[in-house]
């Protein structure tokens, strides 16, 4: 009995050792041909009103897309009506083609035809399948046999565009033929039904065909495609008079790998979907193509500045979501949990600031965020993974609070365990709301009532002596009167800390900014300790005062140094006039 996967054939390479594909670069965007609105409209659960097919295609048009199939009207009396309400209306702009699909079948193409009159600009894309198994197991005929159909419908065409240029000789009509099921096709069997439709249609290099070759459901690896349209595009005669165009489906999960090694492999056209909509899996994304263009110095020539805006019409029309991790529009993508990648996305943002670089050079962000009209804020958010970077990060950029490198491990430490106890991510807010009750909420046990600094300056040494007085209490006990002597305010309140048992701690660092979210003038002061047994400590000082934040600081980091430390939530937040 075979093994579950011993049932399946697998793909049969091209022999092509003289490929050339490999060594070549996307330089330019194809033609692009979005299929949403036939291919990715009839695989929707519950397919779209003309409302919403009107809205999607006007959101086609202002990305920038110039050729759009906007269904099968020979298949329904809904798909007819929407193409006439495209024309009548007045909805498509001169400068873009509509395209509408139909089977080689006599009486379709009949109604096809039909249906498009009065349009300016026209594609008819007729198509028959050509693999060795629906040859098989659904016509159950020869490689003649669906070659006849081909050129029969061929024909059949070329009669009545003839016609229909007389009776409307400002009709623009452009013919487009897919051998479906094109990769499960002998390619030399692919070439010929395309060399003899050609040959009916009386194609030449001025009025070119275009051919569109389907990975209808893709059944190779990336490369294996592109070998079958390197192949291809080798052994078509008046290669010239042909526009190659791909159609990759995504069952295997790499319809835009199969599709950007088709590119260099010679094809000229892609059809797509937004967000990769489409039958099964779907069709190729157009959103990644050509954003994938974009971060490599290419234009793509479609327009995805505003991609929240596309994101949120394509999800309301087609009653899909887009998923999270989808690249450049799902809501993750700009975002980084990880510690390490949160700290060297700050950093490139940092080395962008200071070097004045015209280049996008931030680790772990392919793309500039507000390329596609996303923003920076986003891109850091806190979990259990996150490191120091992180919410670093966040209290800068989103409230004004720029701690100092030596006081990331202390808070984010803080923070992790915050996120341990919650089990899910810490919002912005809460990180903010944490900072707070860590450093700004401590009160106690000791407390500064008041003080008073004056200066002495001797001119014959140019020395400059601060002295300070003042009271401060411990807990509920009597105040105690300080004072203390130094060169500068922090150095003379700190020796009056001393003179009340206070001693061991010893001062490293301290900085201070100020603050210019809703207050005037106030400094927030970062105190780095050191306490009698060799660990770091920190506090912070918030004072329109200067010298008042740094003592508060002092003080808050011997505080929360102490085995009583003392809170108060209820205490004015670091914004609040103090």
């Amino acid at each position: 009995m075979k093994k579950g996967y011993e049932k399946y054939v697998g793909f049969k390479p091209i022999n092509i050792p003289d490929r050339t594909w490999p060594d070549k670069t996307i330089t330019k965007a194809p033609v692009w041909c979005s299929v949403d609105m036939r291919d990715g409209n009839q695989s929707l659960v519950d397919p779209m009103n003309l409302q919403e097919k009107l809205e999607l295609f006007s959101t086609l048009v202002e990305i920038g897309v110039k050729e759009i199939e906007v269904g099968f009207p020979s298949a329904s009396e809904t798909e007819y009506e929407i193409l006439r309400t495209l024309i009548d209306g007045g909805y498509i702009p001169d400068d873009v083609t509509i395209q509408v699909l139909v089977q080689a079948r006599p009486h379709l193409i009949k109604k096809t035809f039909e249906a498009i009159k009065g349009a300016k600009n026209v594609i008819v894309h007729f198509y028959n399948s050509t693999s060795t198994l629906q040859r098989k197991v659904v016509f159950k005929t020869d490689m003649q046999g669906v070659i006849d159909i081909a050129v029969k419908g061929a024909k059949l065409i070329y009669e009545l565009t003839e016609e229909q240029k007389k009776a409307n000789p400002e009709t623009n009509i452009r013919f487009e033929y897919s051998p479906e099921s094109f990769t499960g096709t002998e390619m030399d069997n692919a070439v010929e039904i395309c060399r003899q439709v050609m040959e009916a249609l009386h194609i030449t290099k001025e009025n070119p065909i275009i051919l569109n070759l389907p990975s209808t459901v893709e059944g190779s690896t990336p490369n294996g495609y592109a070998d079958q349209i390197e192949y291809f595009c080798r052994h078509l005669p008046n290669r010239d008079a042909a526009i190659i165009s791909l159609h990759p489906h995504n069952d295997r999960g790499t319809g835009v790998a199969a599709a950007e090694l088709a590119l260099l492999a010679g094809a000229d056209r892609i059809e797509g979907t937004l967000f990769g909509n489409g039958e099964r899996t779907g069709n190729v994304d157009l959103v990644t193509l050509a954003l994938n263009m974009w971060t490599q110095g290419v234009d793509p020539e479609l327009d995805f500045h505003n991609i929240n805006k596309i994101k949120e019409i394509y999800e309301r029309t087609t009653k899909m979501v887009v998923p999270p991790r989808h690249p450049y529009a799902g809501e993750l993508v700009f975002t980084a949990f990880s510690g390490s990648h949160q700290d060297a996305i700050n950093k490139g943002k940092m080395y962008m600031e200071e070097s004045g670089t015209e280049l996008w050079e931030v680790p772990y962000l392919p793309i500039d965020p507000a390329d596609v009209g996303r923003e920076y804020e986003p891109i850091i958010r806190i979990n259990s993974q996150s490191g120091k970077g992180g919410t670093a990060y966040i209290l800068a950029n989103d409230y004004g609070i720029k701690m100092p490198k030596a006081m990331h491990p202390e808070f984010g430490a803080v923070v992790q365990k915050a996120c341990d106890e919650k089990g899910k991510e810490l919002h912005n807010d809460e990180i903010f709301d944490l900072f707070q009750k860590e450093y700004r909420n401590v009160c106690g046990p000791y407390r500064l009532l008041n003080y008073k600094i004056s200066e002495e300056k001797n001119e014959a040494d140019y020395m400059t002596s601060v002295h300070f007085t003042g009271e401060i209490k411990y807990k509920d006990n009597e105040p105690v009167k300080i004072e203390g002597v130094g060169s500068g305010p922090i150095g003379a309140f700190c020796q009056a800390m001393n003179k009340i048992g206070l001693t061991g701690y010893e001062f490293v660092d301290y900085s201070e900014h100020a603050i210019a979210v809703g207050s005037d003038s106030k400094a927030i002061s970062y105190i780095h300790l050191k306490n009698p047994q060799g660990k770091d400590v920190f506090g912070i000082g918030v004072s329109h005062n200067i010298s008042y934040a740094s003592m508060k600081g002092i003080i808050c980091a011997i505080n929360r140094d102490q085995e009583d430390t003392m809170r108060d939530d209820t205490m004015p937040g670091i914004f609040d006039v103090c």
